[in-house]
C-alpha cells in the first residue's frame, strides 16, 4: 500500500544532522518527514563529549573556517537553548616538553577572537599551585590557561530539534527502517519497515541522507550497484568515574601522542573522561569500548591528576562511531570534523551527508537547504527558541528561583534536574499538581509517573531506556529496582511511543 501523500522531504536518522534538517524544514513550510530505525539519538549523536565548542585542537590543523563557524555557533545555541546549553570554564595545564606556552596563548588568542564572542568570558592565565588545582593536579605542572566552551546535553538537543520539527507540521517516526528506495521519473518511492515488521510505502520528492553511519548503506538503496566508499569509521570512548575532583571546572589535558583527553563534571556526581580516536570496521550497531581504549584514557589522565584511577573503578562507558568523511588522512584524529554533501541530482535528489559535528548541526542544516534550492532569504533557525528555551540564558538563576518558588513541593534538586532538561516546559509536567500525590507512580530520587507520561506523550520515549539514558541519564542515579519499575511500568503502557 502507498500513502497518498506526497512529502516535500523524507529525512532519512535521527541524529543530530537529521533532526535539524527536518526541524529548519518544517519551519519553512515544507512537508516533512523524518524516520530513525531506533530511538532518536540512539547512537553517534548521544555518545559525544556532550560540549558545543570551536574545536580547539582543529586550530593545529588550520581549520580555520570550521573552528570559525563553530564558535559563532556556540553562542548562537547557548541562546537559543540555554535549560540544556550552558558555559563552563576549561583549564589547559602546560606541561614541559609538549606544545610550548606561546602556541598555547596563541590558539587560544584565535579562540577567544574568531567567533565574535560576546556572551562568554575569555581566556586567562592560572596558576596551578593556587586553590584548587594545587591539590588536584600534580606538581610539575605550574601555569594553565582557563578558557571558555559550553557543555550540552546532546541526546536532547536531538529530541528537542525533532520536537520542535514535529510541532512546525513534520511527521516522525522513530523505529522505522527505510528497507528501499524507488527512483522514479520525478518522486522517490520508499519502503519503510516498523518494529512491529509492518511495512509501507511513501513518496516523497527529495531524499536527505543523514543516516550517519549507516549513509553509505541508504546510498546503496538508491543507487544499488555502485561502490559506496565515502566513510570513515573513527570509534570514540568515554569512562564515567566518581567525581575524581571538586569544582565546576572541567580539565583538557595533552598527550604525548598529540591527542587531549577532557575530564569533565559529570551529573553532580560523577566525572566524564574522553575521548578516543580508533579506526572502526565492524558493525556500527556493536560499538563498545575496548579494553586497549580503557587503558589509554585512564593512563592520559593519570599523567595529571594526583588522584590513580583504573578501568576498575569507572561505573559506566559508553562509545560511538563517527561517520567522517574519508579524507585519506593518514592520522584517525586529524581526518577532518566538517561536514561534507553529496548531491545526486539523476533525477530527483538525494542529498547525502558526511562527517559534521553537534556544534553545526543548525548551520548544516541551512547549507543542506540552500543546496536542495529550499533555503533562499528563509533563515530562521538562528534565533528561534527550541521547546523550552525562551529565558534568557544570561538568567538561568533567576529562571531556576522562579520554578523553586512555584512548585516549593519538589525540592530544588529535582527542579534543577526538570530545569535543566525541559526548562519552560516542566510546566506541562507538573500541570495542574499541587503535590507529590498528583504526580502519580514514584518511581525512586525525583523520577514520577508524570514525568513519564510527558516524555511518551510528547518526546517519542518508548521504551525504559530511552527515558533513563537519552532523555535524561537517570540511569546513573537510579537504583537497579528503580530501573525495573521503570521498565515494568513501560511494559504495561503498551501504546507508548506511538507517533
Amino acid at each position: 500500500m502507498i500513502d497518498e501523500k506526497t512529502y516535500d522531504l523524507l529525512v532519512i536518522g535521527g541524529g543530530i544532522n537529521g533532526a535539524g534538517i527536518a526541524r529548519d524544514a518544517a519551519g519553512r513550510g515544507q512537508s516533512v518527514l523524518l524516520v530513525e530505525k531506533d530511538d532518536l539519538a540512539s547512537h553517534t549523536s548521544s555518545a559525544s563529549t556532550k560540549l558545543v565548542h570551536g574545536g580547539l585542537r582543529y586550530l593545529e590543523h588550520y581549520e580555520f573556517r570550521l573552528v570559525r563557524e563553530s564558535l559563532i555557533e556556540r553562542e548562537r545555541l547557548f541562546g537559543i537553548a540555554p535549560h540544556i546549553i550552558w558555559p563552563m570554564r576549561f583549564v589547559l595545564p602546560h606541561d614541559a616538553g609538549l606544545r610550548p606556552k606561546w602556541m598555547l596563548r596563541l590558539g587560544l588568542f584565535l579562540y577567544d577572537n574568531l567567533g565574535g564572542r560576546k556572551l562568554l568570558p575569555g581566556t586567562r592565565t592560572v596558576d596551578l599551585r593556587d586553590y584548587p588545582h594545587g591539590s588536584i593536579l600534580k606538581s610539575r605542572l605550574k601555569k594553565g590557561f582557563e578558557y571558555s566552551d559550553c557543555w550540552v546535553e546532546d541526546s536532547r538537543l536531538v529530541v528537542l530539534n525533532v520536537l520542535d520539527a514535529k510541532e512546525r507540521g513534520a511527521d516522525v517516526h522513530t523505529r522505522t527502517q527505510c528497507i528501499a528506495l524507488d527512483r522514479r521519473k520525478d518522486l522517490w518511492l520508499a519502503t519503510l519497515r516498523s518494529c512491529d515488521g509492518s511495512e509501507r510505502r511513501v513518496k516523497a520528492r527529495i531524499v536527505v541522507n543523514a543516516a550517519g553511519p549507516w549513509v553509505d548503506d541508504i546510498l546503496s538503496l538508491a543507487k544499488p550497484g555502485d561502490n559506496h566508499r565515502n566513510l570513515r569509521l573513527v570509534k570514540g570512548s568515554h569512562l564515567i568515574f566518581p567525581k575524581l575532583f571538586d569544582g565546576n571546572h572541567a580539565y583538557i589535558f595533552q598527550n604525548k601522542d598529540n591527542r587531549i583527553v577532557f575530564a569533565i563534571p559529570y551529573e553532580r556526581e560523577f566525572t566524564l573522561v574522553g575521548t578516543t580516536d580508533v579506526l572502526f570496521k565492524e558493525d556500527p550497531n556493536t560499538v563498545a569500548i575496548s579494553e586497549e581504549e580503557k587503558a589509554y584514557i585512564c593512563d592520559a589522565i593519570n599523567e595529571y591528576l594526583q588522584v590513580k584511577v583504573t578501568p576498575e573503578q569507572a561505573i559506566a562507558d559508553y562509545s560511538g562511531v563517527r561517520p567522517l568523511y574519508e579524507d585519506n588522512s593518514s592520522d584517525n584524529s586529524t581526518v577532518t570534523r566538517d561536514y561534507v554533501f553529496a548531491l545526486d541530482e539523476d533525477g530527483p535528489p538525494i542529498l547525502s551527508i558526511f562527517g559534521g559535528k553537534i556544534t553545526t548541526f543548525r548551520k548544516l542544516a541551512e547549507h543542506a537547504l540552500e543546496k536542495l534550492g529550499l533555503g533562499s532569504g528563509q533563515s530562521w533557525t538562528a534565533t528561534a527558541d527550541l521547546p523550552g528555551g525562551e529565558f534568557d540564558p544570561t538568567r538561568f538563576d533567576e529562571f531556576f528561583v522562579k520554578y523553586i518558588t512555584k512548585y516549593p513541593w519538589f525540592g530544588p534538586d529535582g527542579i534543577r534536574r526538570l530545569a535543566r532538561a525541559y526548562g519552560t516546559r516542566m510546566e506541562r509536567i507538573f500541570a495542574d499538581a499541587d503535590g507529590l500525590e498528583d504526580l502519580g507512580e514514584h518511581f525512586g530520587g525525583d523520577l514520577y509517573e508524570a514525568e513519564l507520561r510527558y516524555l511518551v506523550d510528547h518526546e517519542f520515549a518508548t521504551c525504559a531506556e530511552d527515558v533513563l539514558w537519552r532523555r535524561s541519564k537517570l540511569a546513573l542515579h537510579l537504583d537497579d529496582a528503580a530501573k525495573a519499575r521503570v521498565a515494568d511500568w513501560f511494559a504495561s503502557n503498551t501504546s507508548a511511543g506511538t507517533s
